[in-house]
Formats: structure tokens, sequence, C-alpha cells
């Protein structure tokens, strides 16, 4: 009787934690919702197409958002998103100037989005995940620090690999650094640093903290402590910028993601490497549609959160005009 009675004690309270762990689950999806992009993929004539469909609120805390491909970007309108059931409209003009409107039911089940757009000029499915987000770490760093009455420069590169963990190095001509146990978390950067110069070896630790593109923390080691203040490279270009293309009567909209790590996106197209001289910005990225490329190559000026150039493609060159995109809302540091 005693046995029959502990197992169900044990079953009970297996149940209770199952139930807990689900709940939780269920809260955790909720709270993140449908807020930020996904990456979904439609077929055509036998053929994939990647585009994002971006969603966030507005000041009145209404779902917004947008569908954005190589063709440009546009607003969607009427976003619904309950019991992980999803709906929008979206109005785009064809080739002959005219507008049509098609609208996607679909759902958000095991952090995968699926639906049909319906109406326009075809009917199509959608499938796609979350895009992944880069670390607000990663990035190239200048550090400023003091030794003694010595004032010392040195870089920081931060990197994620495909799983999202990080490593670092510190390149340096005269010393040679090994960096471990590297963590960042809400803001928080940590790790600890070997360093070899000559015949000598010491180590040091670092704890600090980064905002936007600011970096403030201390070095110690038994030498003692020194503060170190960093700043991230290309700072000035990283973020979302908000794009008009001038296409003679038929202006598009687009949009530039830069990431820390200076790859991005521009509208859905991947960017492996946008380069920034001083305020000089460009990057290249080729299409390929079965057995055809199609090139587009862009270069600009950043100025101030405003960003003017020009893209050139085999159809001639179109002037651009962009806007940084600031986050008036709180968010948290990943």
């Amino acid at each position: 009787m005693k046995h029959r009675s502990c197992l169900k004690s044990v079953l009970f309270v297996l149940a209770i934690l199952a139930l807990c762990s689900v709940q939780v689950s269920a809260q955790q999806s909720r709270s993140r919702g449908i807020y930020g992009d996904w990456v979904v993929k439609s077929e055509f004539n036998g053929m994939s197409f990647e585009s994002i469909l971006s969603f966030s609120r507005d000041q009145e805390g209404k779902y917004t958002g947008s569908y954005i491909s190589f063709m440009g970007l546009s607003e969607l309108k009427d976003v619904k998103f309950e019991d992980g059931k999803l709906s929008f409209s979206r109005s785009r003009r064809n080739r002959d100037g005219e507008t049509s409107t098609s609208t996607f039911s679909g759902t958000i089940a095991e952090g995968v989005l699926s639906g049909t757009m319906t109406g326009g000029s075809r009917d199509y499915e959608l499938k796609g995940k979350r895009a992944p987000r880069v670390s607000r770490a990663v990035g190239a760093w200048d550090l400023t620090y003091s030794m003694g009455e010595r004032e010392i420069t040195s870089k920081l590169i931060i990197k994620a690999d495909a799983q999202g963990k990080l490593s670092a190095q510190s390149p340096s001509e005269r010393v040679e650094h090994t960096i471990t146990d590297l963590a960042y978390e809400r803001g928080e950067l940590t790790f600890k640093r070997k360093t070899k110069w000559q015949d000598r070896e010491f180590e040091s630790s670092f704890a600090g903290r980064i905002r936007g593109n600011e970096m403030a923390g201390t070095f110690k080691s038994q030498r003692g402590e020194a503060p170190v203040k960093g700043t991230r490279i290309g700072g000035a270009a990283i973020g979302t910028w908000n794009l008009d293309i001038a296409y003679g009567q038929r202006p598009r909209k687009q949009r530039l993601v830069v990431n820390p790590d200076m790859s991005g996106r521009y509208g859905a197209i991947a960017v492996k490497k946008i380069n920034l001289e001083g305020n000089k910005l460009s990057f290249k990225v080729t299409l390929e549609f079965g057995d055809n490329t199609f090139e587009i190559e862009f270069a600009g000026t950043v100025d101030e959160g405003k960003l003017t150039g020009e893209q050139t493609t085999s159809r001639g060159t179109q002037k651009v005009t962009g806007t940084k995109l600031v986050r008036r809302l709180r968010q948290r540091n990943r």
C-alpha cells in the first residue's frame, strides 16, 4: 500500500511539473509573439523566392507589419494574431499602375510561420522561420585604457557562430592575447584574457556594459584595475535604414539592415559584407533566378542618420535616400 501511495504521489508531482512547463513555454511564446523578422519562402515557376515579414507595434499598441522582397517594401494592413493564428492584407501596384490586394491566412506553431496568400495575380504558399538576431556584443571594438602612465589602445573582435555562440580575439603586433570564458547577457559583457609579452605572461579579467555602440568596463589583474572605454567600429552605419528608391514615376520603398558584424540584408537579400570606409558605405549582392543572375551594387554616404547614394543594376542607376530607424521603445539587450 505504501508503495502504491508513493507511486501516486510521484506521478502527481510529475504531472504538475509537466503542466507548469507547458504553461511557461506558452507564456514565453506569447510574450515574444510575432515581433521581429520572419524569413519566408515561396515557389513560383519552379523557383524559390525569399521574402521578409517584419512585425512590430505602433504607439497605440496595435500590430503593424511590412512585406519586404527584392522588389521593395509594402506595408501590411489589418494584422491580427491570436491563439497562433495570423492574418493580414497587402496592397501593391502592378506594372500597369493598378492596385491589387491579397490576404494572408496562416499559423505560427513550433517556431514555423506558414499559410497562404490569396488574391492578386496568383495564390501562393509562404513558409519560414524567425530570422536569427545578431548579438549586440558582436563586432569590432576600439578599446582605450591606461596602465600606469601609459595609455593603451587595442582592438576587440567579437564573433558569433551559426549557433550564436560567441568568441573573441584581440589582435596585436607586439603581444599575444588569448580570450576565454566570454559571456554576454542583458548588456553585461565578461571575459578572461591571458597576455604574453616577450618572456612575461599575466592574466586579467574584464567586466563591463554595452550600450548601443559604446562599451565601458574594467580590466582587473594583479597589477590593479584599469577603466576601459570602447567604441564599436562602424556604429554610424549599424542599424535599420528605411530607403526611398527613385524609379521614375514609380518610386519604391526598401529596407537596409546593417548588423553589428557588418553583414546585413538589402530588402530580403542577404549581404555577406557591407563596407564602411570613413562615411562611405558600399556593398554588392547577386541574385540567382534559375540560370539567370541579377547584380545590385550600392555606393553611398552616411551622415548624421541620413544615407544618400545610388544603386546600379542592369536596368540602370537609381538615386537612393534613407533615414536610420530610431527605436523609441526600450528593448532588452541580447
